[in-house]
């Protein structure tokens, strides 16, 4: 792993992949308002990738409509069908080059002025800044089911962040390069990157209540986070070390046969 930055350290090279699913009513006030914290922070490479996960609005129109407007600065990808967050963000991973590399929410409860919060903790040392909705504004069917996750997450992981459901988060580039992100995995990329060196932070940001659109979360997701959950365990402690795990639970399970066998004979 690379040594820490110091506290001076400077980024002029920024993108930022934004996964879309019918989302068209927010798109252009939120390229407006990244454009626009960006320009103040003087940033001199920007690149702003919107990946349309199978919209069935306008969101492509209106996607399309950015590019023409700002080529220099705007690209998009565009899947056939809707493959999920984790796909999307593969995918703007793979096209952007960039030293620093956003993700965000394309709903507008994410709030573009946190970006030089986060290039600042970045700056710290960090390789992966999460952040963290310490207020919400969401009903009480999002915010309760979050916790649980959330709880479960630090248990099993021992990544002690108060929000992996977040979808504000800085990384430098090496970061993108070293997961593979597929399901439900994305919630877990702070897991993912601490299993391979990688130093993690977080950050308390602003979240506002969504204006525009509805939410995409459901029940089904939370059990998929759950079932994903245990996969991204085993992936970050046993990868390396399968017997560790098959080999616990092949001498768990001989020992319970030989003790019933042994009974069974006396």
């Amino acid at each position: 792993m690379r040594s820490d930055q110091p506290k001076t350290e400077q980024f002029n090279d920024i993108g930022f992949v934004i996964p879309v699913y019918n989302e068209e009513a927010s798109l252009n006030e939120l390229h407006a308002r990244i454009l626009d914290s960006c320009e103040r922070l003087k940033i001199e490479y920007l690149r702003i990738c919107f990946v349309d996960d199978g919209s069935t609005d306008r969101s492509w129109k209106t996607i399309e409509g950015l590019c023409a407007t700002h080529p220099d600065t705007t690209c998009a990808l565009r899947f056939r069908r809707n493959f999920g967050k984790a796909e999307a963000l593969q995918a703007g991973f793979s096209h952007l080059s960039n030293e620093v590399i956003f993700t965000m929410d394309a709903d507008l409860q994410d709030d573009p002025e946190e970006i030089p919060n986060f290039l600042e903790k970045l700056s710290e040392g960090y390789d992966l800044v999460s952040g963290w909705k310490k207020v919400r504004h969401d009903p009480i069917d999002k915010t309760l089911p979050s916790k649980i996750f959330n709880g479960l997450a630090r248990a099993a992981s021992g990544v002690q962040l108060h929000d992996f459901n977040c979808g504000f988060k800085a990384y430098r580039a090496e970061v993108t390069k070293h997961i593979e992100l597929f399901g439900e995995l994305h919630r877990f990329i702070p897991i993912l990157a601490h299993a391979e060196g990688f130093k993690t932070g977080e950050l308390a940001v602003r979240h506002h209540p969504r204006e525009h659109g509805v939410s995409k979360y459901g029940s089904k997701r939370f059990v998929k986070g759950l079932l994903d959950l245990i996969t991204v365990v085993i992936m970050a402690r046993y990868m390396k070390r399968p017997a560790h795990i098959f080999g616990g639970i092949g001498l768990a399970s001989g020992m319970i046969g030989f003790c019933i066998l042994a009974w069974l004979s006396f």
